[in-house]
């Protein structure tokens, strides 16, 4: 018999009584375990659904703790969401919800039911989401980030000149830009030497040559272009950076099309059926991978369906936003720092460090600002346009635990290169992994030196010395993250050697000393 059915006589609610003290009874010896506390899983979801147990009715739960009501004195408001629950045919559900909402927020219902951590202790830390901290800190970061920028405008006013960016007389940059445009002619040079060599017009030997004549004629002519015009810092730059990709596109043809003909040429003496390996110079194939985002070739690349125009049209206002963003930066905060400054290693050791320390903080804000517009920015735009379907420019080297793995995660496209074409060459030639590595830092120490010094006009080799430092560094963060087994400790290694101290230290360098040029020269 249920037991909110109960007799109105005495006797009958004596022994409604008694049944109820022994289902108390009952139910304190269910919810206590031997030692008296209660059972992690003594009163769960399965204990409040379930009917067969005396403890799974919410009525029965009602009745000890509640005077005892007859099914005809029903509150007339009950009665009434009855009814309403009946009309919509919700009546099960209700009761459901109602008995479990009565039952598990009761008094007497377990508050503690399992062991937990706290989630900022040492073991739940890294099981926790920190996008609300991480709010915080960008709240924070804006907040103060304002007030320094009010505070420079309000002491120092805008210092934005338009010289640092295009020169006072712009004809003297026309030769830059008819350099860079005589450069595309290179490729449809080397275009013609495959094909030729396709043919069997031409020994292996001088395709070899002429690929070397090309490639050396794609970076010497812009280095004498820059040095004999006196031309804007940003112009040299730009330059320097479109012959260096020039040129690695052209190795990349050129080596891609040499192991394509070996492979042909193995091809042709197994004489089986089933080989099938199709070796062809096509122009558009050249065309499209001197434009596309990559710098390793091959006859084809992963496509997109279609051109999103709406979302390029996004990415181009956050192009000209954040250029702006750095622009600012470099103007109203790194050029007065490094002009009050003096000359890192002839000055005062401690007002060195600090000139650093102060210039870090807006010097890593502009290479981060580079980086997005470079490599997230322009590179999806041009793979957008282009439809090129592999977009893995960079991955997460901001968690990069050693030197090492940054340099393999934030350039995608030149690490791709260097493994291609320079990393596995030299070990299939024999060559040791390590002295390996050190040719492809060396490689990397040149081309870095050429792009920042020859638009300076100026090689003093801060900027091949400061790649070659990697090497070292490589080994210290290695040994490090070794000895210690911590990302952590890797990672902010990595964050102080190559943004806090490396980069501030070699922009100091490269300004005092084309301002000691700039005043021998007068």
């Amino acid at each position: 018999m249920p037991i909110m059915e109960l007799p109105e006589n005495q006797g009958a609610t004596a022994t409604a009584t008694a049944t109820t003290s022994g289902i108390e009874s009952d139910l304190i010896r269910r919810r206590r375990g031997s030692n008296g506390f209660e059972q992690a899983n003594a009163i769960n979801g399965a204990d409040v659904n379930t009917t067969d147990d005396v403890c799974g009715s919410g009525a029965g739960f009602e009745t000890m703790n509640e005077p005892t009501k007859s099914v005809g004195e029903s509150n007339p408001r009950e009665k009434e969401d009855r009814n309403d629950a009946v009309a919509n045919g919700d009546e099960s559900k209700t009761t459901e919800a109602t008995t479990a909402y009565k039952f598990s927020y009761r008094a007497s219902a377990p508050a503690h039911r399992r062991i937990r951590e706290s989630p900022l202790s040492s073991d739940a830390i890294f099981r926790q989401s920190h996008a609300g901290l991480f709010n915080l800190c960008v709240v924070v970061l804006i907040a103060v980030n304002s007030r320094l920028i009010i505070e420079n405008l309000m002491k120092y006013g805008l210092l934005i000149r338009a010289g640092f960016w295009f020169s006072s007389k712009s004809l003297r940059d026309w030769p830059l830009l008819m350099c860079c445009l005589i450069l595309q002619l290179l490729p449809l040079t080397a275009f013609l030497v495959e094909k030729m060599a396709q043919k069997r017009r031409l020994t292996e030997r001088v395709v070899v040559i002429l690929h070397i004549t090309i490639t050396t004629v794609a970076i010497l002519y812009p280095v004498l272009v820059i040095l004999k015009c006196d031309s804007a810092f940003l112009s040299g730059v730009i330059l320097m950076l479109v012959a260096c990709i020039v040129w690695m596109k052209l190795v990349s043809y050129a080596h891609t099309n040499h192991d394509m003909r070996v492979l042909a040429k193995s091809m042709d003496k197994v004489e089986t059926s089933d080989a099938d390996y199709s070796y062809d110079v096509s122009f558009k194939s050249l065309a499209y991978f001197m434009v596309a985002p990559t710098l390793c070739y091959q006859l084809s690349y992963p496509r997109t369906p279609c051109i999103r125009k709406g979302w390029v049209a996004r990415q181009f206002i956050k192009l000209v936003i954040f250029t702006g963003l750095m622009g600012f930066i470099i103007e109203q905060y790194i050029n007065p720092i490094v002009q009050n400054s003096q000359h890192p290693l002839k000055g005062n050791l401690l007002y060195a460090i600090e000139r650093v320390l102060k210039l870090s903080v807006p010097n890593l804000y502009v290479w981060l600002c580079m980086f997005y517009c470079i490599f997230h920015l322009w590179l999806n735009i041009l793979a957008e346009l282009l439809c090129f379907g592999d977009r893995e420019f960079y991955k997460d080297w901001w968690n990069a635990k050693t030197i090492d793995e940054y340099w393999r995660m934030w350039n995608m496209p030149v690490h791709k290169w260097m493994v291609r074409h320079i990393y596995f060459p030299c070990l299939r030639n024999g060559i040791p992994k390590a002295i390996a590595l050190l040719i492809a830092f060396l490689v990397s120490a040149v081309f870095h030196e050429l792009c920042i010094a020859v638009p300076c006009r100026l090689f003093k080799f801060w900027a091949f010395i400061g790649i070659m430092f990697q090497v070292p560094l490589v080994i210290l963060t290695n040994f490090l993250q070794n000895q210690f087994q911590s990302s952590m400790v890797g990672n902010m290694m990595f964050w102080c050697f190559f943004c806090i101290l490396g980069q501030p230290m070699c922009v100091l360098l490269y300004y005092h000393d084309v301002m000691n040029r700039k005043g021998s020269a007068r």
